[in-house]
C-alpha cells in the first residue's frame, strides 16, 4: 500500500515540475534596445569593451519573454542549460556590434590600465536571465540569432533623424518619438527614460514586441510604462 506520504512527494514533484514548466511558458517578447549616450550619461557612467567604443547607434539590451499580463518569466533552466559561449562562436562578431556591453560591472583592465566592459558577462546574463525561459522554443543560437536579425530590421536612429530628432544633446517630445516609430514601423514602441547627472530625463530604452518565435515584430499586448520620462526628453550626445 502507497503511504500517504509517498503521494504527497509524488504530488510535489509533479507540482514543481508544472512551476518549472509554467516559468519556461510566456506570450511574447520585448525587443529592447537602449541608447549608449544615455546609458553612459548617468553618474555610474560606463566602460567600452575592448574592441572600443561602440559605434553611435541604438543597441542591444535583450531579448525578454514575457506575459501579457505585464509580468515574466527569469532565470528558467540555468544548471540545464548554461550560457555557452561556444554555441554562438559565429556570431561574435554581429554581437560585438549591436550587442556590446557598456557596463563597468566585472569590468577588466587593459593593457594601458584603462577599464573595459565585459561583453562575454553582458551576454551571459541577458540568456541565463531571459534566454533560458525561451529555451523551449529558441535553443542558445537561435536565441541570440534571432536577437540580432530583429536589430537588423528596425534601424531605430535613421528612422529618428528622418523625423528631425537627433542625438545633439537636445530635448524632444516624447509624443513625436513615439509617433515617428509608430508611422515608420507601424507599430508603437515603448519607451523609458533614465536621469543625466544634472537631473535632466533622457531617452534610454526602447521597447518593440516579437512573437514567441521572435520571427515577427507584433502589436505589443501591453507596454511598459512611461512614468520614467517627462513631455520632453534629452537625446543626449554620443
Amino acid at each position: 500500500m502507497i503511504s500517504i506520504s509517498t503521494i504527497a512527494i509524488k504530488l510535489l514533484m509533479l507540482l514543481s515540475f508544472g512551476n518549472i514548466w509554467i516559468s519556461r511558458d510566456f506570450d511574447f517578447f520585448y525587443f529592447v534596445q537602449q541608447w549608449p549616450g544615455s546609458f553612459c550619461d548617468t553618474k555610474k557612467s560606463c566602460c567600452f569593451p575592448l574592441t572600443g567604443k561602440p559605434v553611435s547607434n541604438f543597441s542591444i539590451h535583450g531579448l525578454w519573454p514575457n506575459f501579457s499580463n505585464g509580468s515574466f518569466p527569469s532565470n528558467c533552466n540555468i544548471a540545464e542549460n548554461p550560457f555557452n559561449q561556444s554555441k554562438i562562436t559565429d556570431l561574435i562578431p554581429r554581437a560585438e556590434k549591436g550587442w556590446a556591453s557598456l557596463s563597468c560591472a566585472g569590468s577588466k583592465k587593459t593593457e594601458n590600465n584603462k577599464t573595459s566592459s565585459d561583453n562575454t558577462r553582458f551576454w551571459k546574463h541577458e540568456w541565463d536571465k531571459h534566454g533560458t525561459c525561451s529555451d523551449l522554443i529558441l535553443d542558445q543560437h537561435a536565441y541570440f540569432e534571432a536577437t540580432l536579425n530583429l536589430k537588423d530590421r528596425v534601424d531605430l536612429l535613421q528612422i529618428l533623424q528622418y523625423n528631425g530628432i537627433k542625438p545633439d544633446g537636445n530635448l524632444y517630445s516624447i509624443v513625436n518619438i513615439t509617433k515617428a516609430i509608430t508611422q515608420a514601423i507601424g507599430l508603437e514602441p515603448g519607451i523609458t527614460c533614465n536621469t543625466d547627472p544634472s537631473g535632466n530625463r533622457q531617452l534610454n530604452e526602447i521597447y518593440l514586441c516579437a512573437d514567441k518565435y521572435a520571427s515577427s515584430f507584433i502589436e505589443c499586448p501591453i507596454l511598459p510604462s512611461r512614468k520614467s520620462c517627462t513631455d520632453m526628453v534629452e537625446f543626449p550626445i554620443f
